[in-house]
């Protein structure tokens, strides 16, 4: 098991004015300074404008490029309520997730940010406006992926009053997850890393944390922040990180007292995949199964061989000429020989999606709803079934990916409405003036249920497939 929750994986900033006592913060052991390696990017700089008076107008040769920058279509998000709250309880958390596009990649992928004006795509001005975003929205979590510039964005929200961590992912690759939190309204209680390398998974990372409210020590919540693999094809090793994330957040939910779990970030498939159905409890084969001492265990499971693993994660269908109607997409006889060669799966793609070679149904333990999914917005902006129409655009991908799934002892009681395909398409493509990422972050107050004491996950126990 590849878990590491070293002092190496975590990180705490310098506690901000505000906490939740005035005695001095004392965080868990787990949390120490790391080593990482950053790059101090200049303030973004201005051209200064003599003031001496001169026989003719001084002329700004930027002045065209700044109208063509204010030119853009006007982001305007609202909130969107439940309709039905009635077994909301009073206490109440905001949850942000957001893929901000780190740095590097959005330099080294130069051809997805062709329609992109130079100047919203510098790092100096991008990091300005995610803050901007996160703070005006006040979550009281954040969760942030694709993260290489972390000390640029925690001095920002420590000013805010919120301490976070942060996992690189392993490998060459620069960025990875990040989690903050508001001391004034939660306590860390534990912290997780996860590793994929270590299980066969990739160099993608995950983090795992169990809060517990300030004013309300009977209110813990687990949070989950993951960045899965972006890669179309490796349908099961996206699985196989999704499977392990459930399962590893499961068995942590059950040591503080079955607390409720919200597991957010993105899962790099669309709301028509495969993978989406794992995830989601109502769109898949689900059983509970009595074992030992009448103990119920919950298990959402699909059978892989029914799909196609290069087809798992809907990715491919999601050009930006495709959903404009632009391009038509054309069946080629590599396509139809890939069709019917779907059930080809060779043992190691079944080890790595299901954890074991021998059985061809993956499962896990949690009875999981998309926030986005149960708080209806308008048909604008969301798909038939609810979820976002697109949360992210850039030249060769116009689709949602990003996520916030929620267990049952968990309400949605609103969250922050995306745009329409038709302001994202007048954009020509994220980051713009109002949005600092190829992605839109999404945002959701979630209300503890009625009647939930400290938690009540609804999978008391977990078991594999090959054990029933």
């Amino acid at each position: 098991m590849s878990c590491d929750a070293s002092a190496s994986s975590w990180l705490c900033l310098r506690n901000p004015s505000t906490s939740c006592s005035s005695s001095p913060k004392r965080y868990p052991s787990f949390f120490s300074a790391v080593s990482c390696c950053t790059e101090s990017t200049p303030a973004d700089s201005s051209s200064s404008v003599s003031t001496r008076s001169y026989g003719r107008p001084w002329y700004n040769p930027l002045g065209s490029r700044r109208r063509e920058l204010d030119r853009g279509p006007e982001i305007s998000r609202l909130w969107v309520e439940a309709d039905d709250q009635t077994l909301a309880s009073p206490e109440r958390f905001t949850v942000a997730s957001y893929n901000t596009l780190a740095d590097r990649n959005a330099f080294t992928h130069k051809d997805l940010y062709i329609n992109v004006p130079y100047a919203y795509m510098k790092w100096s001005r991008r990091k300005r406006v995610i803050c901007e975003e996160l703070i005006g929205w006040n979550p009281d979590i954040i969760c942030l992926q694709e993260v290489d510039k972390y000390f640029d964005i925690s001095d920002i929200l420590a000013k805010a009053g919120y301490v976070g961590s942060y996992k690189r992912r392993t490998g060459d690759t620069a960025d990875g997850c990040a989690t903050f939190w508001k001391v004034d309204k939660f306590r860390l209680l534990e912290g997780e890393s996860i590793e994929f390398k270590g299980l066969g998974l990739r160099d993608n990372v995950a983090q795992l944390s169990v809060f517990e409210m300030c004013k309300a020590t009977s209110r813990r919540l687990l949070i989950g922040n993951i960045h899965v693999l972006y890669n179309p094809s490796r349908g099961d090793v996206k699985l196989g990180q999704i499977r392990f994330l459930s399962s590893r957040a499961h068995v942590l939910s059950e040591k503080w007292g079955n607390a409720p779990v919200l597991l957010t970030g993105d899962f790099n498939s669309t709301p028509q995949s495969a993978i989406y159905k794992f995830l989601s409890s109502s769109e898949v084969s689900c059983s509970s199964v009595v074992v030992n001492l009448n103990i119920i265990v919950y298990l959402v499971q699909l059978n892989i061989m029914l799909y196609n693993r290069r087809e798992l994660s809907g990715q491919r269908r999601c050009h930006p000429a495709q959903v404009f109607g632009v391009k038509q997409e054309i069946s080629s006889p590599f396509s139809l020989i890939d069709g019917l060669l779907k059930n080809s799966w060779t043992d190691e793609e079944v080890k790595v999606a299901t954890g074991n070679s021998e059985c061809h149904v993956v499962v896990h333990p949690l009875n999981l709803s998309s926030s986005y999914a149960t708080v209806k917005g308008s048909t604008g902006t969301r798909e038939p079934n609810g979820e976002p129409l697109a949360t992210s655009y850039h030249s060769k991908f116009l689709g949602t990916v990003d996520y916030m799934w929620y267990s049952d002892d968990l309400l949605p009681t609103r969250v922050l409405d995306t745009v329409s395909i038709e302001i994202l398409r007048r954009t020509g493509g994220l980051p713009c003036k109002k949005v600092g990422s190829d992605h839109l972050a999404l945002v959701s107050e979630f209300a503890f249920t009625q009647g939930t004491n400290e938690g009540n996950n609804s999978a008391a126990s977990f078991i594999s497939a090959t054990d029933i």
